[in-house]
């Protein structure tokens, strides 16, 4: 073996100069910048393997190697030769068991293999396997095909002058993959609904869409992840529809899927966060012109390696490839599921939506927009409310309700109380005092039902008398005045002395037909 190894390509030059110029082997050394003892051994070699110069075309460097060297690449014989490891069980147990050492694994080996390869050997060997499997396949980005998007890992501070508080905000990146044309936008959190706004808009400041959007696996994006056909949670594959785009989600824990924003993120925090460390900001419209400040010397940036620069690539490849934005924003949905309670409504951020009370109990799906509410069971819509603005107030529909509850809901207080007064005015002030002195308007609603259905029984002429005589003797019920009809009192002269002394209009807890309204 001589004492440096050269190149099959230097050995030809090497030949080439003793058989054609008819160099000395001190020359050849000069010449090819080796020592002249490896020039001897070479020649010797040559000889020795009865090759003639000038070599023959087809003979290839490998089988020149093997001709020259009979000996290389063969292993010798055992012991000289360990016992080779099984590598990929190897290396499966490291990825599977975060306590797994080298070292262990080593150990274990050479106590199977006693004459097995010595520590650093095993290392060796390993890397080396290791390097073989972890190759990367060069990916080709079509213009126009494919934007990657995802979450920068540092966060922004932003401070409240006024609590002395500091909240972090995420950075949002999206690349496209031809021309690397660069997007950055700060949100207050990494929720779905501000996911999908920082989509939108980032098409916008392209002014143009791709056919592809790749993500990650983040829960505002996938439901559930799988390497096949994961699920992609419905607002996000709604805002794909309306834009006609398809989602790629990467696989899990595979980062050299998405490598194209890996890099753009890694970019993104050098040009915008470590430039914008020394500033405070106190709003999120504050940190995002300063943010599009930076953005724009980032994509108009000249490349080092290349000409142009993000801006200029993207309108000359990316741009012209991409399809127009559509005529109506997305108008952002999110989608939630809920038990219906057992007033037949469901609750969607503090508001209470009504549906048809034979859901009570069951499952059902609500998307939700900034101006509507919709619910639906297993695929169908059964109820479609405008948004309530007001916390904690329902929007009921009547068709909604049961019998019951729709006759019951058919007088309120308001309508008992202008019935009452088309009777006569000592009705109403009957209805009006029952529903004044209970501790809540409900409370009196039987009595007045009572008091109606009684109206319907009897002659409003008697029914306005009986209203009369309890008033004067100071008897404001449903039960009085039931009593009174059936008894026939209506009919007689009312006492001369009343019971009460003080009139029942004057009380201050009658409110009028007006406070029902």
């Amino acid at each position: 073996m001589p004492r440096e190894r050269v190149s099959m390509r230097k050995l030809r030059e090497l030949l080439r100069l003793h058989f054609d110029l008819k160099l000395s082997q001190r020359q050849i050394a000069r010449s090819s910048n080796i020592g002249q003892s490896t020039v001897s051994d070479y020649l010797a070699r040559f000889a020795r393997a009865g090759l003639s110069w000038p070599l023959p075309a087809e003979l290839t460097e490998v089988e020149l190697e093997s001709v020259l060297f009979p000996s290389a690449g063969k292993a010798p014989e055992s012991p000289a030769n360990p016992k080779m490891a099984d590598w990929s069980y190897l290396h499966q147990e490291l990825q599977q068991h975060k306590h797994t050492t080298l070292q262990l694994l080593w150990e274990e080996y050479r106590a199977t293999h006693p004459e097995g390869y010595s520590y650093s050997r095993f290392c060796y060997h390993y890397e080396g396997w290791k390097r073989q499997q972890n190759l990367v396949m060069r990916q080709e980005h079509r213009p126009g095909e494919k934007l990657f998007v995802d979450w920068a890992g540092d966060k922004i501070p932003l401070y409240d002058r006024e609590q002395d508080t500091v909240q972090e905000a995420s950075l949002f990146v999206a690349v496209l993959g031809a021309s690397n044309y660069t997007y950055a936008e700060a949100c207050r959190s990494e929720q779905l609904e501000t996911w999908i706004g920082a989509h939108i808009h980032a098409f916008e400041f392209f002014q143009a869409l791709p056919e592809l959007v790749v993500p990650d696996n983040l829960k505002a994006g996938v439901s559930r992840p799988c390497r096949y056909e994961p699920d992609l949670n419905p607002t996000y594959q709604e805002m794909a529809l309306h834009y006609g785009l398809g989602v790629l989600p990467t696989r899990c824990r595979k980062p050299k899927d998405k490598a194209k924003v890996e890099v753009g993120v890694l970019i993104a925090e050098r040009w915008i966060l470590a430039a914008l460390r020394h500033r405070k900001f106190f709003s999120l419209g504050e940190l995002n012109r300063a943010i599009g400040e930076r953005l724009e010397k980032l994509n108009h940036h000249p490349f080092k390696k290349r000409e142009g620069s993000r801006h200029s690539l993207f309108l000359a490849v990316d741009r012209p490839a991409m399809r127009p934005l559509p005529s109506q924003r997305f108008d952002l949905s999110v989608w939630s599921q809920a038990k219906v309670n057992i007033d037949y409504h469901v609750e969607v951020d503090r508001g209470f939506y009504s549906v048809p009370y034979q859901l009570v109990h069951e499952r059902v799906e609500v998307r939700a927009t900034p101006t509507t509410v919709e619910i639906f069971h297993r695929g169908v819509r059964v109820a479609s409310h405008a948004r309530v603005l007001k916390p904690y107030t329902a929007a009921t529909q009547r068709e909604h309700r049961p019998k019951s509850h729709q006759a019951h809901a058919d007088w309120p207080p308001s309508r008992m109380i202008h019935w009452a007064q088309t009777v006569g005015p000592h009705t109403a002030q009957v209805v009006e005092h029952i529903l004044a002195s209970s501790p809540h308007p409900e409370m009196g609603y039987r009595s007045c039902l009572g008091i109606i259905r009684l109206g319907q029984q009897y002659p409003l002429a008697r029914m306005e008398a009986a209203a009369q005589r309890a008033l004067t003797v100071n008897a404001i019920s449903f039960k009085s005045l039931d009593s009174m009809l059936r008894r026939g009192l209506d009919q007689q002269p009312l006492p001369t002395t009343p019971t009460s002394t003080q009139p029942v209009t004057a009380h201050d807890n009658i409110r009028g037909a007006e406070y029902f309204d």
